[in-house]
């Protein structure tokens, strides 16, 4: 039986194991060219033992530049030779993502046409693109040629070697989403009357074949396929794509099956709310078609390695992308051989910190392993610190089981008292609400990881200013990750109304809420536009509850378009009847009703409502903290955010908690504490 620990071997060119860490935007680049962050990027996942590296697509050619750190593949060649040479020692094979992002990339950048088969405006940004004549069609073809050559034959010293013994060990062509290939394959983009037109393949085969040649034999090749453009109207369908990879296959190393379009651009990295592997099948239909001309690798939300070793072991592919899952954890692989992956660090599909094409330009990282992207900045959390604390947390949430499980990594002797009956916090909750209940797998490892490490869990058990003070006498360190509070609610509440915060409705719905109350209308405000306010209205009408949304912006959940959730959330609110109450304020709550006020126009108008769902900024809980200022705390307790900051606060903390002895600070067993900034 094939495992994904196994090796394979690709243009004779052995890979350790057959997983992938795919192409994806990074924004760690200098400029528009690889750097040494990207460098230490990879390499912690060559260490964590992926078989095959694909760098961050670089664009063939200066008319595309589709972000704003996007790599430019002239200008790489010196960060291609750091990669290659940061992960040759791991024995990972490293290859560059070539491509040019056509219609679907930006002028604001490039300041000039965009690029595309014909002249069919994008769908995202509405601009119309120039149609590409033969000059630019052949200047496209030499684009590749000469970025593949250059990716094979980089030096070590970043010039172009003449041996090409420190280059990397191929390169991976782009034919799927943010691709012109892929534009030139289908019928939506693609109205074209020539040769181009008649044979939607033509310029993608004679990309390969320019590379082939180039690159040579003993070089890889692969290429990225989009097999099914979800518009069946006109776009690539499975059907047609099984031609297409039966066609190429013959030309490549490798096949990488991936979906979407310029209509349905999320599809290709969607958040949580669709299930992973959900390329399987077409993935195995494809394999079908090309039989063993080719290998072919599953690409889509592949996160647990049982999944991914049944999708090896049934057929469907010959290696997986799990792209995600190594940000989550970079020791995937190494966990797995070493027979422990039921302690691989789960990936929660999220999208909220390794989406990162956007205007706000952040730098790729993971909610639950903060240090990916950060390699060259932030030590380890492992190891031991010379004196041993005994540490009390007080909070079971995101923050304080993370504090507590590095400190008890690094040696220290830990007690985690938390007041509920369960650990997990807001996080727990959110996992009960209608499509997040994958993130409750996060809790379940911290819990398992915690049991592990010995560290102490009571539960049910509140820590009060006395007992923190006699903590404190007994020379423990404390550690605070209280959690929040409810916020403040800006509006007019009757004496009759009916106003619960989100967090609590979750809970009671959880626990089975009073089917009286479905009579009526649930108001569902959410003054921030983010996850909460869909998902609770999403949770209700899946009860059975007639829901309304109140939003201030123009579209429900605003902040989704970060994570790539808005179309379909709205379009999952559409189809449950949740009405949407856009542009809205909500200005006054009584027994029966709501009154909201348009946002730009100040009219005022009365809506029906039974209960109205809260689903505003919470406050910090402060009791204890300023009970002692300046004991050391994470998470919400400091400001109600997400999950991303609470463990990244939790390590900081840890971390200075756990050298505090080490230096000056120490005063009655309360230390203050200077965390550094870039500890992660």
């Amino acid at each position: 039986m094939t495992a994904i620990t196994d090796p394979i071997t690709l243009a004779g060119r052995p890979a350790p194991s057959r997983v992938m860490f795919g192409p994806h935007e990074t924004n760690l680049g200098d400029g528009r060219s690889f750097s040494g962050r990207h460098a230490a990027y990879y390499a912690r996942r060559a260490a964590g033992g992926a078989g095959l590296i694909v760098t961050e697509t670089a664009s063939v050619h200066a008319s595309d530049w589709p972000y704003e750190r996007a790599p430019l593949a002239a200008e790489c060649g010196p960060g291609w030779a750091e990669v290659a040479a940061a992960c040759r020692p791991h024995g990972a094979l490293v290859v560059a993502s070539l491509g040019h992002a056509g219609m679907q990339g930006s002028s604001a950048y490039s300041q000039s046409v965009l690029w595309a088969p014909s002249r069919v405006p994008d769908a995202g940004s509405r601009e119309l693109p120039m149609e590409m004549e033969q000059p630019e069609i052949d200047a496209l073809v030499e684009g590749f040629a000469s970025a593949a050559a250059l990716a094979v034959r980089c030096g070590a010293d970043g010039a172009d070697g003449a041996d090409g013994a420190d280059g990397l060990d191929g390169v991976e062509i782009n034919a799927g989403q943010h691709s012109l290939l892929r534009q030139f394959h289908s019928r939506l983009t693609n109205l074209r009357e020539d040769r181009y037109g008649e044979d939607k393949l033509a310029l993608t085969e004679q990309v390969l074949r320019a590379v082939r040649e180039r690159v040579g034999e003993d070089r890889v090749l692969g290429l990225r396929l989009c097999c099914d453009e979800l518009a069946p109207w006109a776009g690539v369908t499975p059907d047609l794509a099984a031609e297409q990879a039966q066609r190429l296959a013959g030309l490549v190393d490798y096949l990488v099956v991936v979906r979407g379009s310029i209509y349905s651009v999320p599809a290709t990295r969607p958040d949580l709310h669709t299930g992973p592997g959900f390329n399987a099948e077409l993935c195995g239909r494809i394999r079908d078609a090309v039989g063993a001309t080719a290998p072919v690798v599953l690409q889509g939300s592949v996160t647990d390695p049982d999944q991914a070793q049944h999708w090896l072991t049934g057929g469907v592919a010959d290696l997986v992308e799990m792209t995600r899952a190594q940000l989550a954890d970079p020791d995937l692989v190494a966990q797995c051989r070493g027979g422990q992956a039921h302690r691989v660090r789960p990936c929660m599909l999220c999208n909220q910190t390794c989406a990162v094409r956007d205007n706000r330009n952040p730098v790729v990282t993971c909610v639950v392993e903060p240090r990916s992207g950060h390699e060259t900045q932030d030590p380890e959390v492992g190891g031991n610190d010379r004196v041993r604390h005994d540490v009390l947390i007080v909070g079971g949430g995101p923050a304080g089981m993370e504090t507590a499980r590095v400190l008890a990594q690094r040696g220290h002797r830990v007690e985690l008292a938390e007041r509920g009956p369960q650990l997990g916090g807001m996080l727990a909750t959110a996992a009960l609400v209608h499509g997040r209940e994958r993130l409750g797998l996060t809790v379940e490892w911290w819990r398992q990881e915690l049991l592990r490490l010995g560290v102490s869990v009571r539960l049910g058990h509140e820590v009060t200013a006395a007992g923190m003070d006699a903590a404190l006498a007994e020379g423990r360190q404390v550690v605070l990750a209280t959690g929040s509070v409810a916020g403040p609610r800006e509006y007019e509440i009757a004496a009759d109304a009916q106003v619960i915060e989100a967090a609590e409705l979750v809970e009671l719905v959880g626990s089975g809420l009073s089917e009286e109350r479905r009579t009526g209308r649930a108001v569902v405000y959410d003054p921030v536009g983010g996850p909460v306010g869909v998902g609770v209205a999403e949770l209700l009408a899946a009860r059975g509850w007639a829901a309304s949304l109140v939003t201030q912006d123009q579209i429900a959940g605003t902040q989704l378009a970060i994570t790539g959730d808005l179309a379909d959330a709205n379009a999952r609110l559409q189809r449950a009847g949740v009405v949407r109450e856009t542009r809205s304020l909500l200005r006054a709550a009584a027994a029966d009703h709501v009154v909201l006020e348009d946002r730009w126009t100040g009219e005022r108008r009365t809506v029906d409502c039974a209960f109205v769902v809260h689903c505003g900024h919470r406050l910090p809980d402060e009791e204890l903290y300023l009970h002692r200022p300046g004991t050391p705390r994470a998470g919400d307790c400091t400001a109600p955010r997400t999950v991303h900051e609470a463990v990244l606060e939790a390590r900081r903390v840890a971390l200075a908690v756990g050298a505090a002895g080490e230096r000056p600070g120490v005063r009655g067993g309360l230390h203050t504490l200077t965390v550094a900034g870039g500890v992660r």
